[in-house]
C-alpha cells in the first residue's frame, strides 16, 4: 500500500516548546494605525458641523509605538481644549486596545473652525 501526503509540511513541534524569538512577530501598517486613530477621533468629536471634513491622522510607528497627527475641524464657540484632550485620550485608548502599541505622542491639529452661529443671524448685521 502506498501513502499519500496532503503536500503541507508538518509543524517542525510543539508551539509550546518553540523559543519567543523564533515564533515570528506580527507587523501592524502604519496606514492601519491611521484608521485606528481616525476613528478614535471621529468618535471623541463627535456631531461634526455639516460643512466639515471628517477626522484624519497620519501616524510614524518605530519599535512597537506609534507617534500620531490627528486633523480636526471644530464647531466654535466651544471648548476647543476640552475636546482636543478627549481626541488625544480616545486615540491613545483605542490603538492601545486594538494595535497593542504604546502611544507617546498625539498632535491633535485643528484645521478649520466652524461657526455655530452664523454673523448675519446676530443682530441682523453682515460683516
Amino acid at each position: 500500500m502506498t501513502a499519500v501526503g496532503t503536500g503541507v509540511a508538518e509543524p517542525a513541534g510543539d508551539p509550546r516548546t518553540v523559543p519567543p524569538g523564533e515564533r515570528g512577530e506580527t507587523t501592524i501598517a502604519d496606514r492601519v494605525v491611521a484608521k485606528i486613530a481616525s476613528q478614535a477621533a471621529r468618535e471623541a468629536v463627535g456631531a461634526l458641523p455639516p460643512d466639515a471634513a471628517p477626522p484624519h491622522a497620519s501616524v510614524v510607528v518605530r519599535h512597537g509605538s506609534a507617534r500620531v497627527r490627528v486633523h480636526v475641524e471644530l464647531d466654535y464657540p466651544g471648548d476647543i481644549g476640552g475636546r482636543c484632550a478627549a481626541v488625544r485620550r480616545q486615540v491613545v485608548d483605542r490603538v492601545r486596545a486594538l494595535a497593542d502599541m504604546a502611544v507617546p505622542e498625539v498632535v491633535v491639529q485643528v484645521e478649520r473652525l466652524h461657526l455655530a452661529v452664523r454673523p448675519e443671524a446676530v443682530g441682523g448685521r453682515t460683516p
